[in-house]
């Protein structure tokens, strides 16, 4: 049996893909949980061979908890399943470690059969996707200029990002400008809107 653990903040997408999942003779869903924060725990819990994770949850997102799970359990492999198919997240997940990417509006087989080939030991990353990061390439945002982005996100002053990140406002001014030329943005909220659709931030 290929031990599942699901990670999705929205309880009637967790459950539908619990249900498709336990349709599987070969699959168990051993736990679900609803936010980043959790997953360490209730994977080191339930011992699951493979960890679907969304990306968007409360506390820690899906790519932050799949570094974790990988740091803390590394036998267990990580599929990320997004509504939000973005180049920038398909980078992300890898760099954090996880062995599949999948959009949620793909076929329920198609999900099961990731599931089945990453236990086994391959990567699988949806097609479209994968050509699509290709043609965007890597972020050019800095480390630092990602966390100006984070923090200015909100409608945050410059001084207020300064007092969060420790910073001179000069220097958050300059991570701003720099984020928006690189983006080709007007504004920084617009600079946050590109990078969010890109996957970037």
């Amino acid at each position: 049996m290929i031990r599942v653990l699901l990670a999705d903040d929205q309880a009637m997408v967790r459950g539908a893909l619990a249900t498709v999942l336990g349709l599987e003779s070969d699959i168990e869903v051993v736990g679900q949980v609803g936010s980043g924060n959790e997953v360490v725990a209730a994977a080191r819990e339930t011992k699951p061979d493979v960890a679907l994770l969304d990306v968007q949850m409360p506390g820690k997102d899906g790519l932050e908890a799949a570094a974790d799970l990988r740091a803390a359990l590394p036998s267990c492999r990580v599929i990320i399943c997004t509504t939000f198919g973005r180049p920038g997240y398909l980078a992300r997940a890898m760099a954090a470690g996880a062995a599949g990417f999948v959009v949620k509006d793909a076929p329920p087989e198609q999900l099961v059969e990731a599931v089945r080939r990453v236990h086994s030991g391959l990567r699988v990353v949806d097609p479209a996707l994968a050509a699509e990061s290709l043609a965007t390439g890597a972020s050019p945002l800095t480390g630092r200029e990602l966390d100006v982005l984070r923090e200015a996100k909100d409608g945050a002053t410059v001084a207020d990002v300064a007092r969060a990140l420790h910073l001179s406002e000069g220097t958050v001014r300059n991570h701003l400008s720099a984020a928006i030329g690189k983006t080709g943005a007007r504004t920084r909220a617009e600079a946050v809107r590109v990078a969010e659709e890109r996957g970037w931030l």
